[in-house]
C-alpha cells in the first residue's frame, strides 16, 4: 500500500510539475504578445504623429505662423541630427517627414522666384516675411538661386535688367544680403565675360572641347571672382566629359592609319593634360607616322576600276574589261613607289553650306602627287559570274570585308585578295603612307539587281532571277524575312567600310544613261536610290555617272540631283580633270582595265608591262563589256 501511494503521488507530482511548466509557458507568451502589441501600437503612433507633422507645418506657413512652422521642422531636424547613423533606418518616418518640409518650403520660393523672372513680379510685404522668418529653410535656398541667377546671366539665358529688377528685389531679404551684395557688384564683370563664356559653352556643345577647356582658360586669366570661379569648374567638368571619349577616337584614329588626324587630336589632348603617358604615347605613336605636309594645286589624277576577276581560270576571265586580283595588287605597288597617295575626294570640296561649294586645295604629304581611287558600280550583277567575278562580299571572322565566289571547281571561296576592297586594305596595312590619313576610295551602287550581290527590295527580284537565268543558275525566291536580312548584312558590310575610310556614290538606280534621261527618269530613279540603297548607305555626295555620260551642272536635272545631296560629279577622261561649278564639283576619271592598260599611254601612272599579267600581253579580241 505504502509503495502504491508513493507511485499515486510521484504521479501527482509529476503531472503538478508539468501543469507549472504549461503555466508558465502561457504566461510568457502572453507577455511577449503584450510587447508586440505595445511596440506596435507605439511605432504606430510614432508614424501617425510624423504624419501629422506636415500638416501641422502646412498650417503654420499658411496662417503666418512661421515660429511654429520652425520649431515644427527643427524638432524633427535636430532628431536626425543627432541620430546614431547607423540606426538611421528607424528614423525613416522622421527625415520623409523633414524632406516635405524642405520641399514644401522650396516650390513657395519657386512660386515667388518664377514670377518675378517671368512677369516682374514684386514680392508681397506676405513674401517679403517669409522669406525673411523661415531663415535657414530660405537664406541658403534664394542665395544659392541668386549665384544661378548671375550664372544664366553669364550663359545669356537672362538679360541684366531682369537680374537688376530681381536683386532690387531681394535686398529686402535680410538673411541672404551678405551672399547677394558681392554678387551685385560682379555684375558688369559678369556682363564683360558673356561672350567668351558663351563662345566657349557653344564650342562645348559642339563638342569641340579642346576649344571650349582653351577659351575657359584664357577666360580664367581675365578675370577674377565669379566669373573665375564658373570658368574653373567649367573647366575641370569639360576635363572629365572629353576624356575617355577624345581618348577613344584618338585611337580609333591610329588604328584606321588616320595618323595626321590622330596626330592633332593627340596635340591638343597633351595642352590639356600634359603629364598624362597614355595621351603622350598615342601622340608619339601618331607622329612616328606623320610626315610635314604641303598644300597641293596641280593634277589630281581620278582613276576608276570595275570589279575583280578573282578566278581566272574562269571561262570568261580574258575579258579586257577588268583587271585581275593580281593586277590590280601590281597597279598599287606601282602608284606607290611612283610616290602617289591615296586622298579623299571629298576633301577637295567644303559642302557645309547647301547652296555653294567652296574650293578647298589638297593636302598631302611632302613630295607626293594625289590619287583618287574609284570603285565603279559594285552590285555584283549575275551576268557577271562569267568572267570569274566574286558574286558577293562577305565578312570573314576578323571583320574584313572579303570577296566570295565558286571556282571552277564548285568551291566557294572567300578571301580579301578576291576583290580589290581587300587587297588594298591589305596593301595599306602594309604600306600606311600610301593613305593620306586613311583614305582609301569611293564605291559607286546601283540597285539594280542588287547591293554588295545581296538582293535588298522587291524591285530587284525579277531583275535577279532573269539575270541568274541568263548566267546559267537557277532562279531563287526571297521572303520579306530574306530581304530583311539582305538589308541587315548589307548595312553591316556598310558600316565597316565607313569606318575603314571607304565613301560611297550613286552610279544611278538602273545604271542610266544620264545625260539621255529626261527629268521624270531622273527623279524617279533617284528617289529609288535613296529609297533602297541610300537608306542603307547614310548620306551621299557623289555620283559616278554610268559609262561616263554625265549632265552639265546648270542642266535642271544636275540641279535636282544637287538639291538631294549630290554635290560631286564624276565623268571620265583618259588624263586627270577637275573643276569647280555652281555648287558642285566636277572629276574626270581614268578607267583602268587590260584594254587601256594595253591600248591608253599611261606612262603618267606607272610601267604599265609591270601590271599587266604575263598571259595577258595580247588582246583578246572585241568583246561585250561586262555589266
Amino acid at each position: 500500500m505504502r509503495r502504491a501511494s508513493g507511485q499515486i503521488y510521484d504521479s501527482y507530482d509529476s503531472n503538478r510539475k508539468s501543469n507549472i511548466g504549461y503555466t508558465v509557458c502561457a504566461i510568457l507568451c502572453l507577455i511577449m504578445v503584450f510587447v508586440l502589441a505595445a511596440g506596435t501600437i507605439w511605432v504606430k503612433k510614432a508614424n501617425k504623429k510624423e504624419e501629422s507633422v506636415l500638416p501641422e507645418f502646412v498650417r503654420a506657413l499658411d496662417i503666418g505662423d512661421y515660429d511654429e512652422a520652425l520649431e515644427i521642422y527643427r524638432s524633427v531636424h535636430d532628431k536626425v541630427v543627432a541620430a546614431d547613423p547607423d540606426k538611421m533606418d528607424e528614423l525613416q518616418s522622421e527625415i520623409e517627414a523633414m524632406t516635405a518640409m524642405e520641399n514644401e518650403v522650396d516650390a513657395r520660393l519657386r512660386t515667388i522666384e518664377d514670377a518675378m523672372c517671368n512677369e516682374r513680379y514684386e514680392p508681397t510685404a506676405e513674401d517679403i516675411e517669409f522669406m525673411n522668418e523661415m531663415e535657414e529653410l530660405t537664406s541658403s535656398r534664394i542665395s544659392q538661386w541668386l549665384h544661378d541667377l548671375c550664372e544664366d546671366f553669364l550663359l545669356g539665358t537672362v538679360e541684366k535688367p531682369d537680374v537688376i529688377f530681381i536683386f532690387d528685389q531681394m535686398s529686402q531679404i535680410g538673411n541672404v544680403s551678405a551672399s547677394a551684395s558681392p554678387l551685385l557688384m560682379e555684375i558688369e564683370y559678369i556682363e564683360m565675360a558673356r561672350g567668351d563664356v558663351q563662345s566657349a559653352e557653344s564650342a562645348y556643345l559642339s563638342e569641340d572641347y579642346v576649344r571650349a577647356v582653351q577659351t575657359y582658360t584664357q577666360v580664367s586669366e581675365n578675370y577674377s571672382g565669379f566669373v573665375y570661379d564658373f570658368s574653373q569648374r567649367r573647366i575641370v567638368e569639360i576635363k572629365e566629359t572629353m576624356y575617355e571619349p577624345m581618348l577613344t577616337e584618338g585611337e580609333h584614329m591610329l588604328a584606321r592609319y588616320r595618323y595626321y588626324s590622330a596626330e592633332d587630336l593627340f596635340s591638343d589632348m597633351a595642352i590639356i593634360f600634359p603629364d598624362d603617358q597614355r595621351i603622350n604615347s598615342d601622340l608619339l605613336e601618331a607622329t612616328r607616322n606623320t610626315t610635314a605636309t604641303e598644300s597641293y594645286r596641280g593634277t589630281v589624277e581620278v582613276l576608276c576600276v570595275r570589279t575583280l576577276i578573282a578566278d581566272i581560270s574562269s571561262p570568261g576571265s580574258d575579258t579586257d574589261y577588268m583587271l585581275t586580283s593580281s593586277e590590280f595588287r601590281r597597279m598599287l605597288e606601282q602608284l606607290y613607289a611612283n610616290d602617289y597617295v591615296l586622298v579623299d575626294a571629298e576633301t577637295m570640296a567644303d559642302l557645309s553650306e547647301e547652296s555653294f561649294i567652296t574650293e578647298v586645295y589638297l593636302t598631302v604629304p611632302e613630295g607626293k602627287k594625289p590619287v583618287v581611287l574609284v570603285l565603279d558600280t559594285f552590285d555584283y550583277t549575275a551576268s557577271n559570274y562569267i568572267y570569274g567575278c566574286c558574286e558577293r562580299l562577305v565578312i570573314n571572322d576578323q571583320g574584313q570585308v572579303c570577296g566570295e565566289y565558286m571556282d571552277s571547281n564548285g568551291q566557294t571561296i572567300v578571301s580579301r585578295e578576291a576583290e580589290a576592297i581587300g587587297v588594298l586594305d591589305a596593301f595599306i596595312e602594309e604600306h600606311p603612307d600610301f593613305s593620306f590619313d586613311g583614305a582609301k576610295g569611293v564605291i559607286s551602287l546601283c540597285g539594280y539587281e542588287s547591293c554588295f550581290g545581296y538582293v535588298i527590295s522587291e524591285d530587284e527580284i525579277d531583275d535577279r532571277n532573269n539575270a541568274l537565268a541568263a548566267a546559267g543558275r537557277p532562279s531563287v525566291q526571297f521572303s520579306e524575312s530574306d530581304i530583311e536580312s539582305n538589308r541587315a548584312t548589307v548595312s553591316e558590310i556598310v558600316n565597316v567600310l565607313l569606318d575603314t575610310g571607304w565613301k560611297f556614290a550613286s552610279s544611278t538606280y538602273g545604271q542610266l544613261n544620264a545625260y539621255e534621261s529626261d527629268m521624270d527618269t531622273i527623279v524617279a530613279d533617284t528617289e529609288k536610290w535613296l529609297d533602297q540603297i541610300g537608306s542603307l548607305t547614310g548620306p551621299v555626295h557623289m555620283i559616278v555617272y554610268p559609262g561616263g555620260n554625265y549632265i552639265y551642272g546648270t542642266d535642271e536635272r544636275a540641279e535636282y540631283l544637287k538639291e538631294n545631296g549630290f554635290r560631286i560629279f564624276f565623268g571620265m577622261g583618259s588624263n586627270p580633270y577637275y573643276i569647280y561649278g555652281s555648287n558642285y564639283l566636277y572629276y574626270d576619271r581614268t578607267m583602268i582595265s587590260d584594254s587601256s592598260l594595253r591600248n591608253q599611254d599611261l606612262s603618267r601612272l606607272f610601267d604599265v608591262s609591270l601590271v599587266l599579267d604575263p598571259e595577258s600581253d595580247e588582246p583578246s579580241g572585241e568583246e561585250q563589256e561586262p555589266v
